[in-house]
């Protein structure tokens, strides 16, 4: 009889012994449970730090075999068209794009869109709080970082790279977004089809030190990204004194289940309840190292964004003041060690949520309460999502999964 063999341990993960987590007596009530993971639990997170995505990654090596340029052209017409425009079509292209667009027989299309109009009537407190504490907090989880430094991200143009990853978001929370020829769906694939490709090219490149890291973009990494996007910009938002309904709540969540699906998350990590997200959002937390000199590149670059947002009048005055306020919000989540970890100043104030967290929360209710101004608050959202998006684009045009350095891995 054979006996499974475990998979090791990455250095960056915690071993079993220091993955306690301490869960005050109010959130084990509010969980449930404790935020420590079992033994069952852990072993499963860091084998997952092994596995990357074995659909799109096998359409990859075809691609690859096949001539990359013309499969390159095949697939981006079977994400525009359906793989049923191409005569003839491969047969892997085939078996990719029929699970694909096969949706998982959880997915609620109405439950999609309810977790859309609450995205746009949040306006730019969603932003604030995806730029400000889930990706700059994230920079302090230094597991991510790597993957960056290696594919050049900390030598590219700090607002394209961020934009793109904004235009990603607004693509996917556009009505209609996430049906099979929506603009969310489509980024998607290409997204997914870049991780593919980056994992590919890092895992032969000697520089990159799978021990240390496990494999590049993997199951538990794309996972604590998706949760980004739904857990921690909940409770954010929270914080910033949007209330959040549990319907609300339920409609995010599903909303980024089904992107995480398709981004190519293993349908065994995809949660549907706040509840469920943070205990895994915490599990996830004990595979990332402690915050290293990537930390503090990328939160450094990330700060400065805002001096080179294109603004239309008083930019040198706009541009400054946004500054200080993305500043301000970051202060106000991570707090001050964590800040000084980032490499940003350490006098920073949280002056801007807290001066504005009960104006915002008495205006949001206010509006959401009447049906006409409701519609109102989600076209005006939205449409300050979108602007905020533009500056960071400036004259470059919106797009994602451009990669204009010849030398990045996912050219």
């Amino acid at each position: 009889m054979t006996t499974a063999v475990s998979p090791p341990i990455p250095a960056r993960a915690r071993p079993f012994e220091k993955a306690r987590i301490k869960t005050p007596a109010w959130q084990r009530l509010l969980l449930g449970r404790d935020l420590s993971p079992s033994r069952a639990e852990y072993d499963a997170v860091v084998a997952a730090c092994w596995e990357g995505d074995p659909a799109m990654d096998k359409l990859v090596d075809w691609m690859y075999s096949a001539g990359a340029g013309t499969a390159r052209k095949l697939f981006q017409q079977a994400v525009t068209q359906g793989v049923d425009s191409i005569p003839d079509a491969p047969q892997p292209l085939l078996d990719f794009f029929r699970a694909v667009e096969t949706p998982p027989v959880w997915l609620e299309p109405a439950l999609i869109d309810e977790g859309v109009r609450f995205i746009h009537r949040i306006g730019l407190a969603g932003p604030y709080v995806l730029r400000d504490l889930a990706l700059m907090g994230g920079y302090l989880l230094s597991g991510f970082n790597h993957v960056l430094v290696m594919t050049g991200a900390l030598n590219k143009d700090t607002s394209l790279r961020i934009a793109e990853t904004g235009q990603w978001w607004v693509d996917c929370t556009e009505h209609g977004g996430m049906d099979r020829f929506g603009p969310g769906f489509r980024s998607t694939l290409h997204v997914r089809l870049v991780h593919a490709m980056v994992r590919r090219t890092l895992a032969k490149n000697p520089k990159w030190d799978e021990n240390q890291w496990g494999v590049p973009v993997n199951q538990i990494d794309m996972v604590a990204t998706y949760l980004g996007f739904c857990v921690v910009m909940l409770g954010g938002l929270r914080q910033l004194g949007i209330p959040v309904t549990a319907r609300e709540s339920k409609a995010v969540m599903h909303l980024w289940a089904y992107a995480g699906w398709l981004m190519g998350v293993d349908e065994r990590w995809l949660v549907h309840t706040e509840r469920d997200g943070i205990v895994l959002l915490a599990h996830t937390f004990m595979t990332q190292s402690r915050p290293d000199w990537t930390s503090q590149e990328l939160g450094r670059a990330l700060s400065k964004e805002p001096l080179t947002r294109k603004y239309s009048n008083f930019a040198n005055l706009r541009s400054k003041l946004a500054y200080h306020q993305h500043l301000s919000v970051s202060r106000y989540f991570l707090g001050k060690q964590k800040m000084q970890q980032l490499g940003l100043p350490g006098d920073i104030l949280p002056w801007f949520p807290l001066l504005t967290a009960v104006p915002r929360c008495v205006s949001y209710l206010g509006q959401k309460a009447v049906p006409a101004l409701r519609q109102r608050q989600e076209e005006e959202g939205r449409a300050a999502q979108v602007a905020v998006l533009q500056q960071m684009f400036g004259d470059s045009a919106a797009a994602v999964g451009i990669h204009r350095d010849q030398n990045a891995p996912a050219h």
